[in-house]
């Protein structure tokens, strides 16, 4: 199976200012504080799927102690990680691979905790990959992961024209099939926590900051045509969010 980049420069350049530099999901430092919540970290082996611009597995390395390998698809991600990891002085505790789809490259049992965030999101077989997870985790490790998820079956047109301006490949299933994927796979003590109210609110003042103050800069650094279409973008994220349809799910997980 082959993978086609879908993160192009001027995407990251948009996540960068609305998010943060090297964030790829909202909440920055935050987010990720919530993600590892109540974990003690230190020197544990965390593998972090999806790694995007390798901002949080930096954090982990450099305020949990962790030792955190992050994997990604697309490779131009991966040297954005491994640069960010020798600026933030933490490469020997921060690494990163470029993995193909499919199995992890990891043998049974290597982590100590498992996390990702919106990865899982475009994941079609969201079971083999959980699955894998629970493969690569030890006894009595943990999983966390972030998800936009559906709230129901099917796509309202509000929804597709969403979809069309991400022009991202997405797999979305609800909360609910998620946590029945996750304990098919193995895994017990799973919960669930629904953070869409806290991201209806955060995706307005983003949406209102990109036709503020943020506009100037996001026309700077895309042009005119792109800015246009990355606040046409958040419009509609706002849409589907506020509708209710597009959800932000935190889930955390176990292996037995």
């Amino acid at each position: 199976m082959s993978h086609r980049d879908e993160y192009d420069t001027a995407m990251l350049a948009a996540m960068n200012l609305i998010w943060g530099e090297g964030f790829m999901a909202p909440g920055g430092v935050g987010h990720v504080e919530k993600l590892v919540a109540g974990l003690a970290l230190a020197d544990q082996r965390l593998l972090d799927i999806g790694c995007g611009q390798g901002m949080p597995a930096c954090l982990l390395a450099e305020r949990h102690g962790a030792r955190v390998v992050g994997t990604d698809l697309e490779h131009h991600l991966v040297r954005r990680s491994r640069s960010r990891a020798e600026r933030l002085g933490v490469a020997d505790r921060a690494t990163f691979l470029t993995v193909q789809p499919g199995p992890l490259c990891f043998a049974d049992g290597s982590f100590d905790v498992v996390i990702s965030t919106g990865a899982f999101t475009q994941v079609e077989d969201k079971l083999g990959m959980f699955r894998e997870c629970y493969r690569v985790l030890r006894p009595g490790g943990k999983l966390r992961c972030y998800d936009w998820m559906r709230s129901g079956d099917g796509y309202s047109d509000a929804m597709r024209r969403w979809l069309k301006l991400e022009g991202l490949t997405y797999a979305m299933e609800t909360a609910a099939g998620q946590a029945a994927l996750l304990t098919e796979a193995g895994f017990g003590d799973v919960q669930v926590m629904d953070a869409s109210a806290w991201y209806r609110a955060a995706v307005r003042r983003e949406y209102e900051a990109l036709t503020g103050p943020l506009r100037q800069p996001l026309t700077a650094l895309l042009g005119a045509d792109q800015a246009v279409h990355f606040i046409d973008n958040w419009r509609a994220s706002c849409d589907v969010c506020e509708r209710g349809e597009m959800r932000q799910v935190y889930m955390r997980a176990c292996r037995p």
